[in-house]
């Protein structure tokens, strides 16, 4: 039987906006529920690596190990190269490749994480089976993600409704599960993984200028990213809407009473020895 591929489109694309975004990412504040349970010897292989900012902390972490970024887009690479660069690691590598068929052998590394990945790839319990099999016995599956449903914001501008119904629409029309969080647990068991420790955190934006910053990128996103134009050329909106919608997020993060929060569902999950 052929191995499995990757189906899904990545709604985002890796467009100045989102790279802003991600770039802001750390593993203190996206990865904070796997930290305790790293070691210094640790390897680690990091799926969905993106700019690397997290596979660079991660590295630091498990200085006597090593970290490896995988992305299914090569471009962002580069980036992320440069980040562990920057920073003077020398225990970091990285690689383009699927998450639903990993290019390593069984039982490979200590812990195999991935933050915002699973919401993307169209089939994310083949993704968690790949994940296991290339984690060693008593090694570690360590997976976050958001889930756009369960967002929330105040005030309500009128816009912001629109754009959540059309991001949703959009991912699922990529191949993607933006709801994704909920699901991690159900998935996880689906792909075989049994010793599941279930939790939640989130990212709340409220000061000033971080509703400047989460406003401000969202509303670029949405006019001028790989999500935009998938939006047109799916038929889920026009250019007008999506100014609309960029308005919308603008005029929420002007608003001095503006706070947004994401939640995020995360597993970690222990591989039978």
């Amino acid at each position: 039987m052929p191995a499995a591929r990757e189906t899904a489109v990545y709604t985002h694309g890796h467009h100045e906006s989102v790279l802003r975004s991600h770039t802001w990412r750390t593993a203190a504040n996206s990865a904070g529920y796997l930290l305790g349970a790293l070691e210094p010897h640790m390897r680690i292989l990091d799926v969905g690596c993106g700019p690397g900012t997290i596979t660079a902390d991660l590295a630091e972490l498990v200085p006597d190990g090593h970290v490896t970024g995988l992305e299914h887009a090569p471009g962002v690479l580069e980036q992320a190269r440069a980040t562990a660069a920057g920073r003077g690691l020398t225990n970091t590598g990285f690689a383009v490749g699927d998450v639903h068929a990993l290019d390593y052998p069984d039982d490979t590394f200590c812990v195999v994480h991935a933050h915002q990945v699973l919401q993307h790839v169209g089939d994310p319990v083949q993704a968690l089976r790949e994940m296991r099999r290339v984690t060693r016995p008593g090694g570690i599956v360590a997976v976050r993600d958001s889930d756009y449903a369960a967002m929330t914001w105040y005030p309500h501008v009128d816009g912001l409704d629109d754009w959540l119904d059309l991001y949703r629409r959009v991912a699922r029309a990529n191949g993607g599960e933006p709801d994704a969080g909920r699901r991690l647990k159900s998935w996880a068991l689906a792909a075989g993984l049994t010793d599941i420790t279930a939790t939640s955190s989130t990212w709340t934006f409220s000061t000033p200028e971080e509703r400047r910053w989460w406003s401000g990128l969202w509303a670029d996103r949405t006019v001028a990213s790989s999500y935009a134009r998938l939006a047109v050329e799916g038929g889920h909106a026009t250019r007008e809407q999506l100014r609309a919608v960029a308005a919308a997020w603008r005029e929420w993060g002007a608003r001095d009473d503006g706070w947004f929060a994401v939640l995020h569902a995360e597993i970690l999950c222990r591989k039978e020895v």
